[in-house]
């Protein structure tokens, strides 16, 4: 992933030349297209309208509920270009639901799910140009929503603002889509029933940085997770959810652990378990799975294959997971067959290769001749 911030654009409309350059490997997030969209919220007046700005510091007072007692939170989601040149989000809705549970579950005031998804398209609109249509390629939409109002007590703030950036990406491990390897998190935990593990906070991220950190500095990717009471039970990679592909009679059988209020409702994973369900795909369910029973599937090869998957890395192979007793290799540790089918049949859909039976891909209409944006 990009180890640096985002590079707004000097020109938010670069020339065609420089701009094909930035599109054909922007990283993930490395450039930003130069405008948000920006949304406030005041308990007096309610939400504003959408208003395309040009990307810039964001000023806040330092007393700010938001960053004293961590009202912020945020959502990942994308839109992508069509063979045809069209434009779509995906999933917009959805996101915009997950928004407002993270928010109300943290004392804020929900964003309706309309304007969040109408200012998302708004932004889309406004900076088409940027959309790449690589395969896997996409602009990525990062929703913030923070408190904004000054005070040093503790209550839910009664001013929010909510700014939405747009990046063009690849995917955030790599358009190789190369195995991961991952280690697993024995000495801390992320999150516990009743917390907020399954909100898109900052607080959950913060949380697991450092573990996350160190498990990087000993050459692993990630930290694969484990429930918080009894440390036995799988959950999910500090930013992706995890799916297992089990051996089962000459077939195979799809399974990823429960969302039971500690691991992010992923629409990356809810995607991929509505589409193994079709016609020609593996049995998939949401089941519990202990630490010692992956393990043992590795080594006697019932577990063939484990996968990550999320908005921002798409779907991705793991190659091997670290223990305490030492490293297991997954499969070969090469990307097996069902995790490649999966990305493909994702984004085939996301991509508009493949009919959306499921109404995930809304359409974004042109901008109007002021380009959605402040006169």
């Amino acid at each position: 992933m990009s180890d640096s911030a985002p590079a707004p654009c000097p020109d938010p409309d670069p020339d065609p030349s420089a701009l094909r350059a930035i599109l054909k490997d922007p990283g993930f997030c490395r450039y930003s297209t130069g405008r948000v969209a920006v949304v406030d919220w005041d308990a007096g007046t309610g939400w504003s309208e959408p208003v395309i700005a040009p990307y810039a510091d964001l000023a806040m007072d330092p007393a700010a509920l938001g960053l004293h007692y961590g009202q912020a939170v945020f959502e990942g989601m994308k839109a992508f270009r069509a063979a045809d040149g069209t434009v779509s989000l995906f999933r917009p809705d959805d996101h915009g639901r997950r928004l407002a549970r993270s928010a109300a579950r943290l004392a804020m005031t929900p964003m309706p799910v309309e304007l969040c998804t109408r200012a998302c398209a708004a932004l889309v609109a406004a900076v088409a140009h940027w959309v790449p249509g690589g395969y896997g390629q996409s602009l990525y939409l990062r929703p913030l929503l923070i408190s904004t109002e000054a005070e040093l007590g503790l209550r839910p703030s009664r001013r929010q603002r909510c700014v939405i950036l747009a990046h063009p990406a690849d995917p955030c491990f790599g358009a190789g889509f190369r195995p991961l390897s991952v280690t697993v998190a024995t000495d801390a935990v992320r999150a516990v029933r009743g917390g907020t593990g399954e909100s898109k906070c900052a607080g959950n991220y913060a949380a697991g940085l450092l573990t996350r950190t160190e498990a990087q500095a000993r050459g692993y990717d990630e930290v694969l997770w484990l429930d918080g009471l009894e440390r036995r039970w799988i959950e999910e990679l500090s930013t992706m959810n995890v799916l297992l592909v089990w051996r089962d009679g000459d077939g195979v059988r799809l399974t990823t652990p429960p969302c039971d209020g500690t691991i992010v409702r992923g629409l990356t994973r809810d995607s991929l378990l509505t589409l193994a369900a079709g016609p020609g795909g593996p049995a998939a369910a949401e089941e519990p799975t202990s630490l010692d029973a992956l393990l043992d599937g590795l080594r006697d090869g019932r577990l063939t294959e484990i996968a990550a998957c999320g908005t921002a890395g798409v779907v991705v192979p793991v190659g091997r997971v670290g223990t305490p007793d030492g490293d297991l290799t997954v499969g070969d540790g090469t990307e097996g067959p069902v995790t490649a089918l999966l990305r493909r049949t994702l984004l085939d859909v996301q991509q508009g290769r493949t009919p959306d039976t499921h109404g995930w891909l809304r359409p974004v209409p042109p901008a109007d001749a002021n380009g959605g944006r402040r006169p």
